[in-house]
């Protein structure tokens, strides 16, 4: 259960470095709007590629990962 939350994590973080001062000066997504693409770095330890089904790959984005489910959480940070 351990390596879930700490994939979670990263990939929060990496969600937050990568998309977050891209989208700093845009209005966010409407309420049932459509996410906007964009590009994450894949994280460095083989055990979180594995969990998020990214392997091999040097980035990828939000529909790329492997499950039924993906929460995605924003943070507004000024």
């Amino acid at each position: 259960m351990g390596v879930i939350f700490k994939s979670m994590a990263v990939f929060i973080a990496a969600l937050m470095v990568s998309a977050g001062f891209s989208w700093a000066d845009s209005q966010p997504p409407a309420v049932g709007g459509v996410l906007p693409e964009f590009t994450l770095p894949v994280p460095q330890a083989d055990d979180h590629q594995q969990y998020l089904g990214v392997v091999g790959k040097e980035s990828f984005k939000i529909p790329e990962i492997k499950a039924d489910i993906v929460i995605i959480e924003v943070f507004n940070i000024y």
